[in-house]
């Protein structure tokens, strides 16, 4: 009855009509095991949750050490409690010196809304400008800022004043003027299907923010937490947002997000109104003590070090007449065929060889790859050899 397939698709609200259907039981590091035993390895990292593996030690340790203290105790931003302080001292001493703040939610579509809330607030300005193709998550403001329209129509009306632009296009840039609020935008585009940005646009795009002073978001949720190689793939750019959003990976596994900026830019939603932002599960002790032990796993094992190397290798193995076009930027892979439907018979045909890939909602003819950063040598080539495998098969 508990791994019962009619009660998960009558009983569980869906979101499609045909899910992925997997009946997990246990998860350890990169595998997943269902009822009877077999094994599937994870090479998408629940959606960039995963990073450093299912139920690493020291963050089950850290889990643990802070239930026995306590659960939820008070709204966000009344009680002081050592598990969000400690978060907030470890993440900010990781960031430069401007990204000194930080807002504790539930997601990354909260550390969004938060993010465009206090840009509004903050400038005094309505108009946000985004980008084509983009996806900031299914809360209503988020979904007024993501590019994809097919997702978006269902539900207008959404946000007033947003403004699209195109990605990496430098003449578009001037559409940021003295009216923008802020611009939002992925560093990498994920759920595009890895869309990877130039320096010199990037630079242009802070540049721009500057001039106009508009406040710059950059959205991490995805390429963030050590998957291009450093902890957030802005520092490969060489600028500093004004607002960085983070979820996803953040957690270990459980879920949290921040919005995270200057305290001077924060101050602002604390009065008029007071209260200008509320969460009640927001810096949940038990999630950020997860954080924590995240972030220290991702310097201990010195996993950063590690994730170039690894990607070339994932590159270097997946080679085939069929495939289109690789792109990668660290671990985050996109792989390109010829139709939508021949990656979803790739997808299948892997699932049936015991590996998870998925497809991207906005690039349907792509396959993704994201394992976890502790994924071994051996286990890349075993996973890459399965995946041959299913080209040929599909």
């Amino acid at each position: 009855m508990e791994f019962s397939q009619e009660i998960f698709l009558n009983k569980l609200a869906q979101t499609t009509d045909a899910p992925y259907l997997l009946t997990i039981e246990r998860a350890e590091g990169i595998y997943l095991y269902t009822p009877d035993g077999k094994r599937y390895t994870d090479l998408i990292s629940g959606i960039g949750v995963s990073n450093i593996g299912h139920r690493h030690p020291k963050v089950l340790e850290a889990i643990q050490k802070q239930i026995d203290k306590h659960l939820h105790v008070m709204v966000y931003g009344e009680f002081i409690q050592a598990a969000p302080n400690l978060l907030a001292q470890k993440i900010t001493s990781l960031l430069p010196a401007s990204l000194n703040c930080c807002y504790f939610v539930n997601s990354g579509t909260e550390a969004n809304e938060g993010a465009l809330k206090l840009a509004k607030r903050y400038t005094g300005r309505h108009e946000i400008v985004s980008f084509r193709k983009s996806y900031h998550g299914s809360t209503h403001g988020s979904m007024s800022v993501s590019g994809n329209e097919i997702k978006k129509q269902a539900f207008r009306p959404l946000l007033p004043d947003v403004r699209f632009i195109e990605f990496n296009v430098m003449s578009d840039l001037e559409q940021i003027t003295t009216a923008t609020a802020c611009v939002i935008v992925e560093t990498i585009q994920g759920d595009a299907g890895v869309r990877i940005p130039s320096r010199e646009y990037i630079q242009a795009l802070r540049k721009r923010c500057d001039e106009t002073g508009a406040l710059l978001i950059l959205d991490e949720i995805q390429c963030g937490m050590g998957r291009t190689g450093t902890l957030f793939a802005f520092e490969q750019f060489g600028i500093v947002p004004d607002i960085l959003t983070t979820a996803k990976a953040f957690g270990g596994g459980l879920p949290i997000g921040a919005f995270i900026s200057d305290k001077r830019i924060m101050q602002s939603l604390t009065h008029d109104p007071m209260l200008g932002h509320i969460t009640t599960f927001g810096g949940n002790p038990v999630c950020c003590a997860s954080a924590l032990a995240t972030l220290q796993v991702i310097e201990e094992e010195k996993l950063l070090e590690q994730v170039e190397a690894k990607g070339k290798l994932f590159e270097q193995l997946l080679r085939h007449p069929l495939i289109k076009e690789v792109r990668r930027f660290g671990l985050m892979f996109a792989i390109d065929f010829d139709s939508a439907e021949r990656v979803n018979r790739i997808v299948e045909q892997a699932k049936q060889r015991g590996i998870i890939t998925y497809w991207f909602l906005s690039h349907p003819y792509s396959f993704r790859i994201a394992p976890p950063l502790t994924i071994t040598e051996e286990q890349i080539k075993e996973s890459c050899a399965a995946i041959l495998q299913a080209i040929d098969n599909a």
